[in-house]
C-alpha cells in the first residue's frame, strides 16, 4: 500500500472534511495536494494523522519497508545485528540514530546509494562480529 492510499484512508477513519483535508495537507507541508509532495512530505503528513488518532489496522499484507534493494539491505542487516546479540536495541528509531550518525540522513529510507554503501559495509562488518 503507498503513501497516498494510507492518507487517504487515514482521513476517512478520521472523518476529515475536504476543506480540514486540504487545510492540514498545507498546514504540514506547505501544499494543498499529495500529487505534489515529496515522500519526506507523505510521513510528514502520515505523522500528523497518527497524532490525530489514525491508527493502521493490522492484517492483510504488511507495507513494506522500502522499495530500493540497498534500503531493504540495510534494515534487513540491522534486524540480523539485532537477533545475532551485536545491537542491543533493534527498533527503527536506534537505526535511525546509527545512520544519522554515520550519513547526517534522518531517515535510513531517504539514503542514497552512495550513502547507504558505508552504512551497509559497517554493518555486514558488526554482523560477522556475533
Amino acid at each position: 500500500m503507498n503513501a497516498t492510499a494510507i492518507i487517504n484512508i487515514a482521513r476517512q477513519q478520521l472523518g476529515i472534511e475536504e476543506e480540514a483535508y486540504r487545510a492540514l495537507l498545507v498546514r504540514v507541508t506547505g501544499l494543498a495536494s499529495l500529487k505534489t509532495m515529496s515522500a519526506h512530505q507523505h510521513i510528514a503528513v502520515m505523522d500528523e494523522m497518527k497524532r490525530l488518532g489514525f491508527r493502521l489496522k493490522k492484517g492483510g499484507r504488511t507495507l513494506p519497508v522500502a522499495t530500493k534493494p540497498y534500503i531493504r539491505l540495510v534494515h534487513a542487516l540491522w534486524r540480523s545485528c539485532h537477533r545475532k546479540g551485536v545491537i542491543a536495541d533493534g527498533s527503527r528509531q536506534a537505526l535511525r540514530s546509527f545512520v544519522k550518525s554515520r550519513a547526517s540522513v534522518d531517515d535510513p529510507d531517504f539514503l542514497s546509494y552512495d550513502q547507504a554503501s558505508p552504512i551497509i559495509d559497517a554493518l555486514k562488518a558488526m554482523e560477522a562480529r556475533g
